[in-house]
């Protein structure tokens, strides 16, 4: 019997050894000999190569020796992937938990959909596990609108339904390797944001589809690298859109994003505020 494709699930750390520490904890039930993870530490000064070897000493670990950022961070860990010869790549933050089966809906979509570049989980709030942050993306560049389907409402039956959605977003998604490589990678371009709805555009415009898999679970601790400053994150964000409007020549979007702009920033900080209720 011949053995299943190999699947390289890449975690990308900086200075986060706790929460690496306990998403490897959850991802031990992934491991397999047809599944393996590889750390990529982006540099890291808490001593977070130390602990992970220290806790989970089978762990491979690629040691960059600066940040590199999500992308470039990203980009260096698929290619060790690529020399460990595997046919599919996860990229999971480091700041979640995933369902101890969460890995293989992901692969199987893949297998049994040729025409499927990525596979994307539901994902929820850590700290709110029946509450959704995650459940599919929107993306209408025309209108400067990208956003997640079903952000901070509870779970329900008719987010269990699979099938095709506008964007997969970075916190975790499944690919093909040779996808992946075809696709050109993160686009390193991008700082901290859209590099995901990025990558997703130039798959869906290779003829692929980005598909939303409820059967894979995965909670996330959302916002963890700004925690408490949403005006920073909402910046960031607005940065990384218009690059994106500009790549890809969204006109449209880039005359009325700008417009929308206060609304928006009144939007973070209802939202940051629902959350600190949410927490209490």
């Amino acid at each position: 019997m011949s053995m299943p494709p190999l699947t390289c699930i890449v975690v990308l750390n900086w200075n986060g050894a706790n929460d690496t520490l306990a998403c490897l904890g959850s991802l031990e039930a992934a491991v397999s000999p047809s599944c393996t993870v590889l750390v990529v530490d982006n540099g890291s000064t808490d001593g977070s190569v130390e602990k992970i070897r220290s806790f989970f000493p089978g762990t491979e670990i690629l040691e960059l020796p600066d940040n590199r950022g999500y992308s470039g961070g990203n980009n260096d860990g698929f290619r060790k992937s690529m020399e460990m010869q595997a046919e599919f790549v996860v990229f999971l933050n480091n700041d979640t938990i995933v369902d101890r089966n969460f890995c293989a809906p992901l692969v199987e979509t893949l297998m049994r959909k040729p025409e499927a570049g990525i596979a994307v989980p539901k994902i929820l709030y850590l700290d709110h596990p029946d509450t959704l942050w995650y459940a599919g993306g929107i993306a209408r560049l025309s209108t400067g609108l990208v956003k997640h389907v079903g952000i901070r409402e509870k779970d329900a039956p008719r987010f269990n339904r699979p099938g095709m959605t506008g964007y997969a977003t970075g916190c975790c998604f499944a690919m093909r390797c040779r996808d992946f490589r075809k696709a050109g990678g993160f686009d390193e371009g991008f700082g901290m944001y859209a590099e995901d709805v990025d990558l997703s555009l130039r798959v869906r415009e290779m003829g692929m589809s980005i598909e939303y898999v409820p059967a894979s679970k995965v909670w996330h601790k959302v916002s963890a690298s700004l925690a408490g400053n949403p005006m920073k994150k909402q910046f960031r964000k607005s940065v990384a859109l218009w690059r994106l409007f500009r790549k890809h020549r969204a006109w449209g979007g880039m005359a009325l994003y700008p417009l929308l702009l206060p609304f928006r920033a009144v939007m973070s900080i209802a939202s940051a505020s629902m959350r600190k209720i949410m927490e209490q």
